[in-house]
């Protein structure tokens, strides 16, 4: 059902209007404030000035502590206001660390032996998504942590070695170990209160060091001449951050179990003799509040001011007792002759905290199905919060980037001409949905698409708002192109933000034309760009590189071997893909606007002429159902018969047109397309013969797809065969028929090998760090359910495949859709013996309550389902949400997309 339908405390706050003349996506005042710190800011493209452009060494973990960032701030529990100027996060100090945990540790892409990965323990467990109730946990170990020896030990083991992680090291054992969760809770849109809850899971009292900290990002020292620099300032029992005069805010701090807490004051500037080995700039650096915690350095201004500041709480709580924490962050007018009253931090504090815990309980039953176990409703809100959690500020200024700051000196002239060079009129300065805050904290482009869908149940305006950013002039490039991701802004994704935009728009209601309109055009650009630059032989075959699918072919379809060309399966059934999502908007466009019946033709030659191409080149075999690649080399065209799940993204083409001779326009259009019908096929009649094809009294009802219904059978035959790609949890992205049967193809003499790996990737191709040889991912599987719930509406339910293959058992179209879906949630919910496979074989997650809560990892192992990956990938993987809010077999936005009138009430 949308969300707008919905009447709650919290839908009453995400409808509150835009202030005038703001973003879409931030001016709504509740915006103000929210989880926009990024949990790794260090080791980014954008920190990255060097001449070699090796981002992870230029701005190592090392120096995150002790160096001003340039474009974004990160932090543990971390929030900031809309623009990333005061921020406000958690850090701790057990007493045996080097340093203090101010922020998440994790391995780079050359020290991990999969790539990058973060190895620490935290949930996002709850969020509204105005932001006025967020709750958060992390695990920190009570010995010293062991940053060593996760390097040294992922460092030894190699590509077919699994992955050593924190619990590995015994850093829980005897569950010496603190839990703390941070909670926030807004009052009003500028009044935070921050609730810190610590508990002690180990066996003897030990003691912890808490500093909830404040602070300015640094903007001076980039920006040069800019005004006044912002400060923070103890005053009258408060830390006071001043940015300018309209905006002031304190943070105040309750006593803790240690009595009152200390204010410690630095400046959020870079220790120049640690990090270049340069003369200081100040006495007191960034890392002044560290170093004077940790050693007792004399780094902290004693005159109590700086750009950044912590309450420092020093506790010892007893084995299995709990300790708690109160501050509150409000705005506070320095203008006014009125002392303002002392923010409550008592039985106000406590009716706010139990008010936003209400509203979030309210909100999530309105949207979440009555009809759904508490184990579903718990994914769906468990889901929602690492979307909601995983909202970043991200700045980029390429231009900027590339040619240095003013008044700093200029970075090497390689770094000029380097990365993204391309890309100088990219201007970022936004709110954006990231894959994973940690892994991935930049934007990618097909995975916005993904995440925008799940948004749509929750936010509607915010998931518009971000199909529509990267279509933008400060985004899109002039030629057409969407940019794919910082490290290669030049890479191609899988052309979805048409699918998406559509998808929202029948999710949100159905009513937004003007949004649809809007993404319609810019839209076209984009499409135009893939007709002129991915088609260069204009034979309406595309490529496209690896296209997101990193390791899926056995060559790097992005870095082809001297010599050798591509013919590509998938980039043309993509494009296909693509045409169908525009034909759909512009036929609904069509019915409030005839001009686009014009388009509607278009799409439909555009399409029909990329099938032709497709079934005429030899991609498809009508023997084995699948579709696969070509090499052409200087000894001829060899076909690599590899069977992937891109093989099988010609399915995912699919839409039924229906027309009648009831007016007009109607008549005429149905004229247009039935011309161009008899032209572009063999003859209506072998379009009637094919099963594409029906006629009604004076309606007609087309199928546009890639593959005939006949076709499709043989090749769901091959993906729901047990021993290929149906797993129990979803279909594979290869085929397990090449376990211990590797597949190989020789160009050019050199042979180039894929086999079945269900975990991990054993190729360090596209680093390494994700893996489509084996196991389940969430979005291709979304879909094939999609695809197949759109081809039931034309072939009905006498139409019937053998699901699972060799079961004997025949199901219907959306039956099986609805068993795929059923089986991608099972992911998350506990089995009938009580384990979860998302957590695999891993005993802490599985039996201790402690640590059973949810994370929704970048893809599944191919046969147990469990987590592999980017831990916190709540971003694409989040499409569980409209699966359990949207099942295929009671799919209101599909009726939606395929029958406007229909009443969704």
């Amino acid at each position: 059902m949308p969300s707008s339908s919905h009447d709650t405390a919290e839908h009453a706050r995400l409808a509150r209007p835009a202030r005038p003349g703001s973003d879409p996506a931030v001016g709504n005042e509740w915006y103000e404030w929210g989880p926009y710190l990024a949990e790794r800011a260090w080791g980014s493209v954008r920190e990255d000035y060097s001449e070699s452009g090796d981002a992870w060494s230029s701005f190592p973990h090392d120096h995150a502590r002790s160096r001003a960032y340039r474009w974004n701030e990160d932090g543990l529990a971390g929030v900031s206001d809309v623009d990333q100027r005061l921020c406000l996060s958690l850090a701790l100090w057990n007493g045996r660390d080097p340093i203090l945990k101010e922020r998440i540790f994790g391995l780079t892409g050359p020290e991990g032996n999969h790539g990058e990965d973060a190895k620490e323990y935290w949930w996002y467990l709850d969020a509204l998504p105005s932001h006025a109730w967020l709750r958060w946990r992390y695990h920190y170990p009570q010995g010293e942590f062991p940053y060593d020896l996760l390097v040294a030990e992922n460092g030894r083991r190699g590509l077919h070695d699994p992955e050593f992680e924190l619990l590995d090291t015994g850093a829980f054992d005897q569950d010496r170990y603190w839990s703390v969760e941070v909670t926030y809770a807004k009052a009003d849109p500028t009044d935070l209160l921050m609730h810190i809850s610590i508990h002690n899971h180990g066996p003897e009292a030990a003691e912890l060091h808490v500093l909830p900290t404040l602070w300015f990002r640094n903007t001076w020292d980039a920006d040069g001449d800019q005004g006044p620099k912002p400060v923070v300032r103890f005053d009258d029992g408060a830390i006071r951050a001043e940015l300018d005069r309209s905006s002031t805010y304190e943070l105040v701090s309750a006593s803790g179990p240690g009595g009152a807490p200390v204010a410690l004051f630095c400046e959020n500037e870079t220790n120049a003799p640690r990090i270049f080995g340069a003369p200081a700039t100040t006495a007191f650096p960034k890392d002044g509040i560290n170093d004077h915690v940790v050693s007792g350095a004399t780094t902290v201004d004693p005159a109590q001011t700086g750009t950044k500041a912590a309450w420092w709480h020093r506790m010892t709580v007893a084995a299995g007792a709990d300790a708690e924490l109160r501050l509150r962050l409000r705005r506070v007018d320095p203008t006014s002759a009125t002392t303002a009253a002392s923010p409550d931090l008592g039985s106000g504090f406590d009716a706010v905290m139990a008010e936003r815990s209400r509203d979030a309980d309210e909100y999530y039953a309105a949207i979440t199905p009555s009809t759904l176990d508490p184990e579903r409703a718990k994914v769906v809100r468990q889901a929602s919060a690492g979307l909601v959690w995983s909202k970043q500020y991200y700045a980029y200024r390429v231009a900027r980037w590339l040619d240095g700051d003013p008044g700093e000196p200029p970075p090497p002239e390689a770094h000029r001409h380097g990365r993204n060079a391309g890309w100088r009129h990219l201007d970022a300065n936004d709110i954006l949905a990231m894959p994973d805050p940690w892994e991935y904290p930049w934007f990618a482009a097909w995975d916005l698409a993904f995440h925008t869908i799940a948004w749509a149940h929750l936010d509607p305006a915010f998931a518009k708002d971000q199909l529509l950013v990267l279509l933008r002039e400060e985004y899109l490039n002039p030629n057409g192109a969407l940019p794919a991701y910082e490290w290669s802004f030049d890479d191609v994704n899988p052309p979805v933000h048409s699918f998406a935009a559509f998808r929202v728009f029948a999710i949100a209601g159905d009513h937004d034309l003007a949004f649809l309109e809007r993404a319609f055009h810019k839209l076209l650009i984009n499409y135009t760009w893939w007709l002129n630059r991915q088609d260069p032989d204009g034979n309406n075959l595309f490529g496209g590189g690896f296209l997101g699918l990193d390791n899926i072919s056995p060559i790097d379809r992005s870095h082809l071997p001297p010599g050798a060309s591509l013919v590509q399966a998938d980039g043309s059934a993509w494009m296909a893909f693509n045409s169908l999502a525009m034909l759909s908007m512009a036929q609904r466009l069509a019915e409030h606007d005839p001009v686009y019946d014009d388009l509607v033709v278009t799409f439909v030659e555009r399409f029909m002429s990329i099938t032709r191409a497709i079934n005429s080149s030899g991609l498809y075999d009508p023997d084995r159902g699948f579709f696969y690649d070509f090499i052409d080399g200087p000894d001829g065209r060899e076909r690599v018969e590899v069977e992937t799940i891109g093989g099988a993204v010609p399915l995912f083409s699919a839409v039924t047109m229906r027309g009648a001779d009831d007016d007009e326009r109607s008549h005429d259009l149905r004229r247009r397309l039935l011309r161009l019908l008899d032209v572009e096929a063999s003859g209506i009649a072998d379009l009637e013969a094919l099963g594409r094809l029906r006629f009604d009294g004076t309606a007609a009802e087309l199928l546009v797809s890639v593959v005939t219904p006949d076709q499709l059978r043989t090749t769901l035959a091959e993906l729901f065969d047990e021993d290929a790609f149906l797993s129990p949890h979803g279909l594979r992205a290869l085929s397990k028929r090449y376990d211990g049967r590797p597949y190989a193809v020789t160009v050019e003499g050199v042979s180039y090998i894929v086999d079945y790996e269900p975990a991990e990737s054993t190729t360090p191709m596209y680093g390494g760090n994700s893996n489509w040889r084996g196991p389940v991912w969430v979005p291709v599987n979304y879909l094939v359910i999609r695809a197949l719930a759109r081809f039931h509406t034309w072939v009905g339910p006498d139409f019937t495949v053998e699901y699972p293959t060799g079961s004997g058992h025949e199901r219907n179209l959306l039956e099986v859709a609805q068993d795929l879906a059923d089986r991608i949630v099972s992911l998350f919910v506990r089995a009938p013996d009580g384990h979860r496979p998302v957590f695999g074989g891993e005993t802490r997650f599985q039996q201790d309550p402690a640590w059973d809560n949810l994370l929704f990892f970048e893809y599944f192992h191919g046969d147990n389902g469990a987590g592999l990956g980017a831990s916190h990938q709540t971003g694409w993987t989040a499409l569980v949400i409209d699966l359990l809010l949207d099942p295929p077999t009671e799919s209101w936005a599909l009726k939606a997309e395929m029958h406007p009138e229909t009443d969704r009430g």
